[in-house]
């Protein structure tokens, strides 16, 4: 039997991005590689929404960085960053949504089957 390797890396990478989202702080990483693993696999395929789970992904690994960098410093508001910091953190949700929903549309319109 023949493995089907674009296909396991998409299911894999979208596995990922749902069970990163059970706890988004401890499970960033895991959403991240899901990002990475299905950015990989539109590449692969040539996807035409590739650029926009590119951008995902770069926002989600912004947002992560961002995160930990936050998170080292002690924190928002009595730490010694201040409660606008936390504006560096928001491409992290933004580009998860965007992963997400293009992965949504593509199911619903049919462009790719699990």
């Amino acid at each position: 039997m023949k493995i089907n390797w674009k296909k396991t890396l998409l299911i894999t990478g979208v596995i990922l991005l749902i069970a990163g989202a059970i706890d988004p702080l401890e499970g960033s990483v895991i959403i991240a590689a899901g990002s990475l693993l299905v950015t990989i696999y539109s590449y692969m395929v040539n996807d035409r929404f590739k650029r926009y789970f590119m951008i995902g992904l770069l926002l989600i690994a912004f947002g992560i960085l961002s995160m930990f960098y936050v998170s080292a410093r002690g924190g928002l508001g009595e730490g010694e960053l201040p409660w606008i910091w936390i504006l560096t953190i928001v491409p992290y949700p933004v580009g998860w949504l965007m992963t997400v929903g293009l992965l949504i549309y593509k199911k619903v319109k049919k462009e790719f089957v699990f």
